[in-house]
């Protein structure tokens, strides 16, 4: 027997909340039987389009909702199809029970909603938990995920129950081939991704970890930084354009202080202080981790900053050097490097693994004290720098037993 069957979806306004949205229902209809329940999902009253029975837009959040309509709809469809080729009596509340159970429906817990609102909730705490550079990590993560998505699968979204080893095994394999990326950009990507499956799993949305067996290790990678000889030729070159030698003068500042970009950017002058032994130092927080930085000046430092403090940028901006944004800073040391004839491409945050290697670690200070002063929460982060200066021992002697004849 022939039966009648349709599938609608609709906005219940008359359950719209004080946020200004409404639930979406879904009606099924056989015959002359009909039954109604949520979708437990919601949307703004002006985006839904009646007509079409879908979110109006084109943008990532309306292709995300109406692909989880889609797929809803298709879970129908299926389980419809599946009681009439078995020849079982069809009614709504048997195909209500047949997708959903016979509890109340469940959500259908997808993946890109929870990234979202893991980022939505890190963004409000930007500043006080979390560095901008991390949340922008994260956003270029969420970005990445639905890119593999729907790369991979073709639809806009993914049920996390769904989420398996072969799930993340495929996201890595893209983030390498697609998206070009190094081992270690990878790895923090998923890293990224990771901290949002343990969210599904603390909820219980998802049984078991699909990264309990996948393995992703950080490559060592060997900083970069400036010999002594190239750190006094920077800093006893004069340029004849005067942004160069400002740019030269910041750069050399995080030399002496060991401070990143961004610390030396909102570095304000209530932050130099009279220290235990009655000299200068810089006490700050690192943006990156909010820990604390307590640097004693140096000579050098002390007359950069001698030389900037009446600069008009400074005076406007309270702050204690004119930094200017990260690009044009590293386009700047470039031509830094032409002029003074050094052959390595360096960056500003050259200048850190300078301050850790070449004008500390390499004149004997403990590494505890280096520790300290960069701001770094353990000693093994330090540990990172002597091992490089152990490498260029190493490179000396060998080229040293080249040398000798005896």
């Amino acid at each position: 027997m022939i039966t009648t069957f349709s599938l609608n979806f609709s906005i219940k306004k008359s359950k719209i909340s004080a946020d200004g949205t409404a639930p979406i229902y879904i009606r099924l209809t056989i015959e002359k039987e009909r039954i109604e329940f949520t979708t437990r999902r919601s949307i703004a009253v002006n985006r839904w389009n009646a007509k079409a029975q879908k979110m109006i837009g084109s943008n990532e959040e309306a292709k995300a909702f109406n692909s989880y309509l889609k797929a809803l709809e298709q879970q129908v469809y299926d389980a419809h199809r599946q009681l009439v080729l078995n020849q079982q009596s069809v009614t709504v509340q048997i195909l209500k029970e047949k997708i959903f159970g016979d509890e109340e429906t469940p959500e259908i817990i997808t993946i890109m909603p929870v990234f979202e609102e893991h980022n939505k909730k890190m963004r409000a705490l930007v500043g006080k938990e979390y560095a901008e550079g991390t949340m922008k990590r994260y956003e270029t993560s969420l970005k990445h995920t639905l890119d593999f998505i729907k790369w991979k699968y073709k639809t806009m979204d993914f049920e996390v129950n769904k989420i398996d080893y072969n799930f993340v095994s495929n996201y890595d394999f893209y983030l390498r081939s697609e998206r070009k990326c190094c081992n270690n950009s990878a790895v923090k990507y998923l890293k990224n991704f990771k901290k949002v499956i343990k969210i599904c799993l603390g909820n219980g949305w998802l049984e078991k970890d699909p990264f309990l067996n996948y393995k992703i290790r950080i490559t060592e990678v060997i900083p970069e930084y400036l010999t002594k000889n190239e750190l006094k030729k920077i800093a006893e070159k004069h340029f004849e354009n005067e942004r160069i030698n400002q740019v030269k003068d910041v750069f050399l500042f995080s030399c002496y202080t060991g401070l990143a970009y961004v610390d030396v950017q909102k570095l304000r002058r209530d932050e130099i202080v009279i220290g235990v032994d009655g000299q200068k130092w810089v006490f700050t927080n690192r943006q990156k981790t909010d820990s604390s930085s307590r640097i004693p000046l140096l000579p050098r430092a002390l007359e950069i900053l001698k030389k900037y403090e009446n600069h008009p940028k400074c005076l406007n901006e309270r702050k204690l050097l004119p930094v200017l944004c990260n690009q044009k800073m590293n386009a700047y040391l470039r031509e830094v490097a032409d002029l003074c004839g050094i052959k390595k491409s360096f960056t500003y945050h050259t200048a850190r693994h300078t301050f850790a290697t070449t004008v500390t670690l390499s004149n004997g200070v403990p590494i505890e004290t280096v520790s300290k002063m960069l701001g770094h929460k353990n000693l093994k982060t330090t540990q990172h720098y002597a091992k490089i200066l152990d490498m260029k021992v190493s490179e000396d002697m060998r080229v040293l037993k080249e040398k000798l004849d005896f």
